[in-house]
């Protein structure tokens, strides 16, 4: 049991409750908006893609990270860089996880199997961004964004626009909160020569940025509920979810970054799982 919590340790497993929430709403939007049929088959498969896409995605970072982790003060007791896991020990996880997301997809559909090299791509890239783009937020926020159209996908088996205006907000969403989690490491990053948004900008100017994302990501929910003709349980959510991404920017300041995980985690980790669940109402009731 103790081996297995260090792997949930490295992957930061409870940081699934970002994406989980939104590959759920892509799966009802499927069975409920689209009217596929439900199978439990493909929602349990679902689940696991997700699971086995994010450990891969989060082991593969902390395995490319493990000797910048090491420099960092803040990063140092990460799991690889502290010698509580073996690095070849962190790239067989990887493997494995690859390897059962991959599998997965194969008892899905074929169009999300033939995918499934492009998400591995972007989920596993991300972790080289960071190296030569100030960009890297938005890469991270497009291997998040896969959620909600590939959990539609794997029921429709086709493409349409309500799951990816999610993708988008999803993307958006993600951009903005890991621009200010990036501000915890503005120092270190120029010191060493790594790329993100307030290395680039400032840390004023990246708040601002990650201001105007989220004031996107509003306007995103809003035309949604309008387009898809959502009811009163969607429209509840979004009035929460809007207004947990306001309450973060009132909490983080370019001098005073003591609540950023505060914002970054428990904050964005409640408006997902909120919002979720009161979408998901709105399909049914």
């Amino acid at each position: 049991m103790g081996s297995i919590s260090k792997y949930f340790s490295l992957v930061k497993f409870s940081h699934t409750i970002f994406a989980l929430p939104f590959a759920l709403i892509g799966f009802f939007l499927a069975v409920q908006y689209a009217h596929y049929e439900l199978s439990w088959r493909i929602f349990v498969m679902v689940l696991g893609c997700m699971v086995f896409a994010r450990n891969s995605a989060m082991g593969f970072n902390r395995y490319i990270d493990r000797n910048i982790d090491k420099l960092n003060p803040r990063t140092a007791i990460r799991d690889i860089p502290s010698g509580k896991i073996k690095s070849s020990n962190a790239l067989l996880f990887v493997i494995i996880n690859v390897l059962l997301f991959i599998t997965t997809t194969w008892f899905i559909n074929r169009l999300v199997f033939f995918l499934s090299p492009v998400a591995l791509l972007v989920v596993l890239g991300y972790s080289f961004t960071k190296r030569f783009t100030f960009l890297c937020h938005f890469i991270l926020g497009i291997g998040l964004a896969l959620a909600p159209i590939g959990a539609y996908l794997s029921v429709s088996g086709k493409f349409d626009l309500v799951p990816v205006l999610f993708s988008f907000i999803v993307l958006f969403w993600t951009a903005g909160f890991d621009i200010i989690y990036a501000l915890q490491d503005d120092n270190f990053d120029k010191e060493n020569q790594l790329f993100s948004i307030p290395v680039w900008l400032g840390k004023k100017k990246a708040l601002l940025v990650s201001t105007l994302l989220h004031l996107l990501v509003s306007m995103l929910i809003i035309a949604v509920g309008y387009y898809a003709h959502f009811g009163l349980w969607y429209w509840l959510g979004s009035l929460v979810f809007i207004s947990l991404l306001i309450y973060q920017h009132t909490i983080v300041k370019a001098d005073d970054l003591s609540r950023v995980n505060l914002a970054f985690f428990t904050t964005n980790g409640i408006a997902s799982v909120l919002f979720s669940c009161f979408t998901i109402l709105s399909l049914f009731f």
